[in-house]
């Protein structure tokens, strides 16, 4: 990698493709089934008044922070610590970072990867007539299965390697300019379908109508959560596209069209879940299995079924795609400016440590099922304690402690207002420095049960 090559960073063509691309990167599984899940545990719309406050208030100016971060410096998040604090020991927050996304990718890509083998099953009609029993004995056979989840994962990792080694321009930027207004238009198109159905209304009564009674200090908590960790941010990986942002238009601006995008598609998700599980009488707290197990009953009974069902997989892969990308570009951006690699060997590098590690923990579904962490299989393991509670949680608290208390404030705030647009005042650093600490701190600490 010669030195000119090294000096010349890409940038977004435009705002509009630079925000597509982040609303891809925050869109993703957590939308489809962490959200309906989260809400239909908690009282249906009372939960979604909570979570639209959190994320206005506290997500999307950890948000904006990490953009600035990103655009300040030019470089990716570890890099940038280097560059804002000469000497001293922050880098290491971004390899911590960089550890929680390699971790995250492992898992993502690998459940992604069933998307991709449900779209063959839903065009094949291979669960029609089936009974909710059926189509969850062969999804726990099919998960247990070596080859099908090592297959299915190497395909996905595949795919996003291949776009993200194009670069900016040629490959993450051309493709959510197709794929972003795609999957909006798929999720409406299931959204009509689902709020048709017969019975659908008690669906949507739920899901519409507030009922503040059931939001209890849990239920406050998660919604805190969700809006915190559906736009992505904790582990700086948002830093890498902010440093391929021009500076004529300001990051608030940009920040509000993302959070809007990405709460647009959790919420049409709500749309297709709640009246389709409704209607047919279905749990909409069971989590997880209701995307292999619980919606493809639902797709096998309907009318015109698999032609549904093939759209929501098919839907459900590019919003799996875009975040693989997300997440995958900030990997890559860490090795290519720490250790000025080619772009095409830094994702051939990131591909093979991904895929280890995606191995393994796909393998604990079956072959490696008997191996326990703490209790659990090395998936949950992986997902629910060490990423999730752990991971994230402090890496957040430490880009709010950075951006708040260690670096000038004031220098931050100046590059988020640069350009045309909305400018944040004096409510930002407040928010920064004392109110979204509190909050990530309330969660960690009720995850691990002690509040």
């Amino acid at each position: 990698m010669t030195k000119e090559e090294m000096n010349k960073r890409e940038t977004f063509s435009n705002r509009m493709a630079f925000v597509l691309a982040s609303i891809g990167g925050a869109v993703g599984l957590g939308n489809v089934w962490k959200f309906p899940y989260i809400t239909g545990q908690h009282g249906g719309a009372a939960f979604i008044v909570v979570y639209l406050i959190a994320l206005l208030v506290i997500a999307s100016p950890v948000l904006m922070t990490e953009f600035g971060i990103g655009r300040l410096t030019g470089t990716s998040y570890t890099s940038a610590l280097k560059k804002l604090f000469p000497g001293k020991s922050w880098y290491l927050v971004g390899i911590l970072g960089v550890i929680a996304l390699i971790l995250t990718l492992g898992f993502y890509a690998g459940i992604a990867g069933w998307t991709i083998a449900y779209i063959f099953k839903s065009v094949t009609g291979s669960y029609v007539g089936h009974s909710a029993a059926e189509i969850g004995q062969a999804f726990g056979s099919f998960i247990s299965s070596p080859f099908q989840v090592i297959f299915w994962l190497l395909v996905m990792i595949a795919i996003t390697a291949f776009i993200v080694s194009r670069g900016l321009a040629g490959g993450i930027e051309k493709i959510c300019n197709i794929l972003l207004p795609a999957l909006f238009l798929l999720i409406i198109i299931l959204a009509i379908r689902a709020v048709t159905l017969p019975g659908a209304a008690k669906g949507l009564e739920f899901y519409l109508k507030p009922n503040f009674s059931s939001l209890t200090k849990e239920a406050i908590m998660a919604a805190i959560g969700q809006a915190f960790f559906s736009l992505g941010v904790g582990t700086g990986n948002l830093v890498i596209y902010g440093s391929y942002l021009k500076k004529d238009k300001t990051i608030g601006s940009s920040t509000i069209m993302v959070a809007l995008g990405d709460t647009l598609a959790a919420i049409l998700f709500g749309f297709i879940v709640f009246p389709a599980v409704f209607a047919y009488n279905i749990d909409s707290t069971i989590g997880p299995p209701l995307v292999f197990i619980t919606l493809p009953t639902i797709f096998a009974q309907m009318k015109f079924g698999m032609f549904f069902a093939t759209i929501f997989f098919v839907l459900l892969f590019f919003a799996c795609l875009t975040s693989t990308i997300c997440i995958m570009e900030a990997i890559v951006g860490y090795f290519t400016d720490e250790i000025k690699m080619s772009r095409k060997k830094s994702t051939v590098l990131t591909t093979a440590i991904v895929t280890i590690c995606g191995i393994v923990m796909m393998l604990s579904f079956g072959v490696l099922g008997d191996i326990l962490i703490f209790g659990k299989i090395i998936f949950d393991f992986a997902n629910d304690i060490l990423v999730s509670t752990v991971l994230l949680p402090l890496g957040g608290i430490l880009v709010l402690v950075i951006a708040g208390w260690v670096m000038n404030t004031k220098k931050l705030i100046d590059e988020i207002n640069t350009g045309e647009g909305y400018k944040v005042g004096k409510g930002f650093e407040i928010v920064i420095k004392f109110i979204a600490p509190i909050a990530v701190l309330l969660m960690f600490l009720q995850s691990i049960g002690l509040f």
